[in-house]
Order: structure tokens, then sequence, then C-alpha cells
């Protein structure tokens, strides 16, 4: 019997994928850098295909810098190996790494995005240098004091069918999909029971975890993800722990709603964040909170988050801790304002013409001139009318 010629024709015209880029990547990453990835995958396959980045940018309707961010991104992430020659930097070579070998990069986030051009990948002046600096400095802080944190907050699949059947995971997914209203997804069932099987989060302190962030509209994972989060650093690992801190948090926030006059209601999830950022980040107490509550409603007349975060965060900066100091800058700001009209006085009658009124002019007084009127012809003027009908 002569031999078998077998030809598989299924595959024609078909671009494989793989699973572990769909569970770990994905997710996480910007849309356009998913297309520009998927589209290198395509030209793997393509005879004769050598894409510039003029053709890919004209494919993507974008710019070259727009492309070469994506590469960028991709190589952090660990899926690409690029190379650049010349002073120029121009790219030579865009090299795609199998996902098996950098399953690393699902442990850490990619971070900001950089300047592509620029030598290294370092951020130029447009990209913000100084975001990448503050960045390089939290990791490295971050790798001393606390484990990385994986930049997707979900098992694997792997794992998933591993633990699906078990009763206390069936009973979490059950409740979640309870309170937030509609069937979880296979990615949402996953992100819920990280916390359960990778931070280790008992089943009623999850339970009680998305009561709580839908009890305050919010009903996204994104939002239970990040309280959750939130939680785990704080050390709440017990429902008890949870139920205490959230009792002091909620003291806290009425405090400060109570400052800006707001008695009818209860904070929003933005709301809410606002608040942790002034006590958390800022370090203020509800004394100084209030105190900028105060003059947010006698300012605009109405409880402003974003003026009073105006107010707070020129605080911090200027490096406020109390009354007294807020106390302080009022009075060195007051004897700015007293000596500035003395010192100027000559300069600014001169320039009365070209210059607007002082802060505390109205538009009226912008808006209106004064007649320099010649009192002495007027007069002249008004006596040669009167002398007139007796010449006649």
């Amino acid at each position: 019997m002569g031999l078998l010629s077998i030809q598989d024709k299924r595959l024609a015209g078909v671009t494989l994928l793989p699973d572990d880029f769909i569970d770990y990547y994905m997710p996480r990453a910007n849309g356009e850098f998913v297309k520009i990835y998927l589209y290198l995958l395509r030209c793997t396959h393509l005879r004769d295909a050598d894409p510039s980045l003029s053709s890919l940018a004209d494919v993507f309707s974008c710019t070259e810098k727009d492309i070469v961010r994506a590469l960028r991104y991709w190589e952090k992430a660990g899926l690409l190996s690029l190379k650049f020659h010349g002073r120029e930097r121009e790219l030579e070579r865009v090299e795609l790494l199998p996902i098996s070998s950098s399953l690393h990069a699902t442990q850490q986030d990619p971070g900001p995005e950089i300047d592509p051009y620029a030598p290294d990948g370092s951020s130029g002046k447009a990209a913000g240098s100084e975001q990448i600096a503050d960045a390089a400095s939290q990791n490295t802080s971050r790798e001393k004091t606390a484990k990385p944190k994986p930049s997707v907050m979900q098992i694997s699949s792997g794992r998933m069918k591993q633990i699906h059947q078990d009763e206390v995971v069936k009973q979490i997914l059950f409740v979640t999909q309870a309170y937030i209203g509609h069937p979880l997804s296979t990615t949402d069932m996953r992100r819920i029971l990280y916390f359960y099987d990778e931070l280790h989060f008992p089943a009623d302190l999850i339970d009680y975890l998305v009561e709580y962030c839908v009890s305050r509209g919010g009903r996204s994972l994104d939002y239970i993800e990040k309280v959750g989060l939130a939680w785990n650093d704080e050390g709440l690992t017990t429902l008890a722990a949870a139920r205490e801190y959230n009792a002091v948090s909620r003291n806290n926030y009425y405090t400060i709603f109570k400052a800006f006059g707001i008695r009818s209601r209860s904070p929003i999830p933005d709301e809410i964040a606002t608040m942790q950022h002034w006590m958390n980040e800022y370090g203020f107490d509800l004394k100084l909170i209030g105190e900028a509550a105060s003059r947010t409603v006698k300012q605009t007349g109405k409880p402003s988050f974003p003026y009073a975060e105006r107010i707070l965060s020129d605080w911090h900066k200027a490096g406020v801790h109390t009354l007294e100091d807020v106390a302080r800058l009022d009075e060195e700001h007051q004897n700015r304002r007293k000596q500035a009209p003395s010192g100027n006085a000559g300069a600014a009658v001169g320039d009365r013409q070209n210059k607007k009124p002082a802060g505390d002019a109205t538009k009226f007084n912008e808006n209106f001139h004064q007649r320099d009127y010649d009192f002495q012809q007027l007069e002249q003027e008004l006596l040669r009318q009167q002398q007139r009908p007796g010449e006649e």
C-alpha cells in the first residue's frame, strides 16, 4: 500500500492567539495596543511581509509615534523584543517572544507610557519625565517593602477549573451575582475568586465586600476590586476588622459631609475616594478638612469637592499640618496684599489706562473708563454761549 499524502487546509487564513494573552495581557492593555499586537501576529503568516512604521500607521490611521508607543508597551510586558540602530534610534527589527517564557510579566504592571523616540525607552519632556521618575522611585520602594502585585487581579483559567466545584466557591459566586444583578462572565468569576484563592479572604468577607460596594452604588468589578485591594493593604482580612474599619470611615465621611452642609444623602464612590485621598495621602485630620469645606461653602455658596481639593492641595504643598499653619499662611497672604499697593502706587497711576483694576474690582469697573474733561475750557465755552444773545 502506498503512502498517503495528508494536507491540512483548516488553518488557512487563521491567526492563532495564545490563551495566556487573552487571560493575562489583553484585559489591562489599551485597545489600540491590542489591535497592533494582533496585526503583528497576522503579519508573521504573510509572505514577503515586511511592514514599516509608516505602513502600520496607515493601517490604523494613527501616527508612527503611536505605533512605536504600542510596541514599547508590549516590549515592557515581555512579549516583544525591539532593536533600534543609529543615533536617530530608528526601529530596525521586531521579534515576537513566546508568552510561555514571559509569564513573569503578569506579575508586574507595564507602567506608564513612555516617549517611544527617547533613548532606551526613557521619557522625553513632552511625555512627562517627572511621571516616569516618580513611577521608578515608587517601584524601587515597593520592591523593598512589599511583594509585587500582579497587574491582572484574577486567577488563571487552570486554577478556575480546579476550584469551580468547591461549595464555598459556588456560594461566593452566587452571592456576588445576586448583589451585582447580572450574570458573571468567566473573567468576572476569576477576578472575584482572586480574593479567595490568592489573598485568602474568607467567604463572609468577600460577601461583605460586594455588599458594601453595591450599597454605595459601585456595581462594577473595577470598583469592587479597588476597594478589596485597599482593604488588603490595610490588613483587613476578617469580617469583624472590615466592619470596624468601615464604621470609623463612615463616621469620618459624615463628619466631612456635615462640614459641607450635606445632610440629606450618603457619599457616592467618587466622593469617598476623594475623602480617602485627603485623609490617607495628604494626611489631613478632620479639623483641617472641615476648615477647607467651610471656606469652600463661603466662597462658592455650595459644597464643591473640586474647590475644596484645590484648597487642600495648596495646603499640602505648603506643608500645612495644623490649623495654626493655616492661620500663619492667611497672615502672610494678608501682609503681601497690604504691601503690594504701597510699593507699586506710582506705577499703578501711570499705567491706569493700560492695566485692569485690582483683584477686588467689579466687572463694571473693568469695563467703565472715566472721561477726562477740561473743566476750565468747558466753563469758558459756557460763558461764550451766554454772551452771544446780548451781542446780537
